[in-house]
């Protein structure tokens, strides 16, 4: 199926690896011009050449003061303008919410929130003025259904869907649309992090640990990134004109509810 999205421009945040990385090569892939972002300018240089057509690689610490302006600067210059934003956030230190602290609820909200709904403002008015454009959120599944241990994913990642959603119906009449994606057990490296995690809670081994996840999935198994970023690169797409105000699992049917 052709996305006909070829020649659109992407601004793809975290997208030196997981599934930021994932996307970014599904909609390279679909002839978008591909913004590659991340703090490493190493990586950043290297996964922006490694993409087919026309990609560039922009370094920055978007936990920096002023570092979206610098940004959405950045991406213009290169790019000429954005037409699609996904948004990818880095996932907080595991914990309980008994054990979440107050005084760090900015340092939560700020890379999973704060800075997303600044690129969205920049970058929303001339997505309305051209009558298209797309916003893509890479979530959770805690989103649909809170993830134990991870408080603060859950916080964080729940107020950036309640934004996204209420922004969804404001510029739905623009041809703008704003959806989420929400990832289950997809084989990333920071869900090798949490199994590594989970393991030495319990006192056993990784592949029990990832046996018993497994076991849990209806599909048996762990996604793949790319099976993920095929998702995120449809809803970019003038395909999905008409899917907005979403969250879309790709979960192996993970979550249970509805």
């Amino acid at each position: 199926m052709d996305l006909r999205i070829k020649g659109k421009r992407a601004l793809v945040l975290g997208s030196t690896g997981g599934l930021g990385a994932a996307s970014a090569h599904a909609l390279a892939a679909e002839g978008c011009a591909v913004a590659v972002c991340g703090r490493q300018e190493e990586r950043v240089l290297t996964m922006a050449a490694e993409l087919p057509g026309a990609a560039v690689g922009i370094p920055v610490d978007l936990t920096e003061p002023r570092a979206a302006d610098t940004l959405v600067e950045a991406a213009q210059r290169h790019l000429g303008g954005v037409d699609i934003l996904v948004l990818n956030g880095p996932g907080p230190r595991p914990g309980t919410a008994a054990d979440l602290d107050p005084d760090t609820l900015t340092d939560i909200l700020d890379p999973l929130l704060d800075v997303h709904v600044r690129l969205v403002r920049a970058l929303l008015p001339a997505m309305r003025a051209a009558g298209w454009g797309r916003v893509v959120a890479i979530g959770s599944s805690g989103v649909a259904a809170p993830l134990p241990n991870l408080a603060a994913s859950n916080v964080g990642r729940w107020a950036l869907a309640a934004y996204l959603k209420t922004l969804a119906a404001e510029v739905a009449a623009d041809g703008v649309t704003v959806n989420m994606v929400l990832p289950g057990r997809v084989a990333t490296d920071r869900i090798a992090r949490l199994d590594e995690a989970a393991a030495e809670r319990s006192g056993t081994d990784v592949e029990t640990v990832r046996d018993a996840s497994r076991a849990d999935i209806p599909a048996r198994r762990y996604g793949s990134p790319e099976e993920f970023g095929d998702v995120v690169a449809f809803l970019a797409s003038a395909r999905a004109s008409y899917v907005t105000g979403s969250a879309v699992r790709v979960d192996g049917g993970l979550v249970r509810a509805l």
